[in-house]
C-alpha cells in the first residue's frame, strides 16, 4: 500500500511539472496568435534559412483609409536579412507612417525581424504590393556570397467613396436661359485701370532702385553664418526642453549649409546617401573627416527618422562633431551675401 501511495505521489508531481513547463508557451503562442490576427492578410514565402512574411491588415479599403503592411523575416541561426527599401518599389501608395520593430529571437533561436509601414492609396482601382526582394548572408563564410527570396505581388482593392452609387449619377440637364441685365457701360474704365497699374508699376520700380542704391551689401565668410546658428541653438536650449528631434534637425541643417557655402556642395538638396557619394568625388575633405561626417549624418538620420533615442554623451560628441570641422575647415576666402537678413 505504501508502494502504490508513492507512484501515485510520483505521477502527480510529474504532472504539475509538465503542466508548469508547458504554461509560457501556451501563453506566448496565444500572444503571437493575437498579434497576427489583427492582419487579414498573411502571405508566407521561403526560400532555405529564411522564412518572410507579408501581412496586410485589409484586402479591401477605400481611398480615404489607409494600409497597413508588415514586414516580417526569420532567418536561422547563422544568417542575416537585409530587410528591402519599401519606398523605391512602391508605386500606387504612398508612405504616411513607418516603425522598425527591432529583431528578436523565436522559440527556435531564429533572429525575426520586423517592419510595419502605414500607407495611403492614390487613386481607387486594384493595385499590387509589388515584388519585394530579401537578401541574406551567411554570417560565418568568408566569401561574403549573397542569396536573395523574391515574393510575389499582393493586390489590394482600393474603392471610391461613392462604391456603387456611382453608376446612378446623372448630370443635370442646364436650365433656361436667363437674360442678364443690361449694365452702362462704363468704357472709361478701360483706360483709367491699366493707366493706375502702370503708373503703380513704374513709381515701385523708380522707390526700389533708389533704396538698392542707398543699400550697403553684408557679406560674412560661410564659418561666421554656422557659429551664428550654433550659438542661437544653445541659447534656445532644446535638449533640456526634452525636443530632441528638434534639436538634431538643426544642427544637421546648420552642418549642411555650411559646406554648401563654403564647398558648393548641394548637400541641404541631397538624400545623406547622395550626398556622400558626391562627397566621395571631391578632395574638399580627408579621409577621416569624411568617414566623421557620414557618421555623423547617419546618426542623425536615425533621430529624425527612425525614432532613436541618443544618449546626453552623443548629443554632445555630435555638437561637438560639428563645431570642429567648421574650426578646421573655415576660411575667409568666400563670402556669403546676408544683406537680405539685415535689412
Amino acid at each position: 500500500m505504501e508502494n502504490l501511495s508513492k507512484k501515485y505521489s510520483a505521477v502527480l508531481i510529474l504532472c504539475c511539472c509538465i503542466a508548469v513547463l508547458s504554461c509560457p508557451g501556451c501563453k506566448k503562442g496565444k500572444e503571437a496568435e493575437k498579434e497576427t490576427s489583427k492582419f487579414e492578410v498573411d502571405k508566407v514565402f521561403e526560400c532555405g534559412p529564411v522564412t518572410v512574411h507579408i501581412r496586410l491588415d485589409k484586402s479591401k479599403l477605400t481611398i480615404a483609409e489607409t494600409l497597413l503592411l508588415e514586414l516580417e523575416a526569420a532567418a536561422k541561426p547563422g544568417y542575416r536579412v537585409q530587410m528591402p527599401k519599401v519606398d523605391k518599389v512602391l508605386e500606387n501608395f504612398g508612405i504616411v507612417d513607418w516603425r522598425n520593430l527591432g529583431s528578436k529571437l523565436d522559440e527556435n533561436n531564429n533572429v525575426v525581424s520586423k517592419y510595419q509601414y502605414r500607407l495611403e492609396p492614390f487613386l481607387s482601382g486594384t493595385y499590387p504590393i509589388p515584388a519585394l526582394t530579401f537578401e541574406f548572408t551567411d554570417a560565418n563564410s568568408a566569401e561574403g556570397k549573397k542569396y536573395e527570396l523574391a515574393t510575389e505581388p499582393v493586390n489590394v482593392e482600393v474603392t471610391s467613396l461613392l462604391g456603387e452609387d456611382r453608376s446612378k449619377l446623372t448630370i443635370a440637364d442646364i436650365e433656361g436661359v436667363v437674360e442678364m441685365a443690361r449694365q452702362n457701360h462704363l468704357w472709361w474704365l478701360w483706360i483709367i485701370i491699366p493707366a493706375g497699374a502702370v503708373a503703380a508699376a513704374a513709381g515701385w520700380y523708380y522707390l526700389r532702385r533708389k533704396q538698392a542704391e542707398k543699400l550697403i551689401r553684408i557679406f560674412k565668410p560661410a564659418h561666421e553664418i554656422a557659429y551664428d546658428r550654433l550659438r542661437k541653438l544653445v541659447e534656445d536650449d532644446l535638449i533640456a526642453a526634452g525636443r530632441i528631434k528638434e534639436f538634431y534637425e538643426r544642427i544637421s541643417d546648420i552642418l549642411r549649409h555650411y559646406l554648401e557655402h563654403r564647398f558648393n556642395l548641394k548637400a541641404p538638396e541631397r538624400t545623406t546617401e547622395e550626398f556622400l557619394i558626391e562627397l566621395h568625388l571631391t578632395d574638399v575633405l580627408s579621409g577621416g573627416d569624411q568617414k566623421n561626417l557620414g557618421e555623423f549624418l547617419i546618426h542623425c538620420d536615425l533621430v529624425k527618422f527612425a525614432k532613436y533615442n541618443p544618449t546626453k554623451e552623443q548629443i554632445q560628441r555630435t555638437f561637438d562633431l560639428v563645431r570642429e570641422l567648421v574650426e578646421k575647415t573655415k576660411s575667409d576666402e568666400k563670402k556669403i551675401d546676408v544683406t537680405d537678413k539685415y535689412s
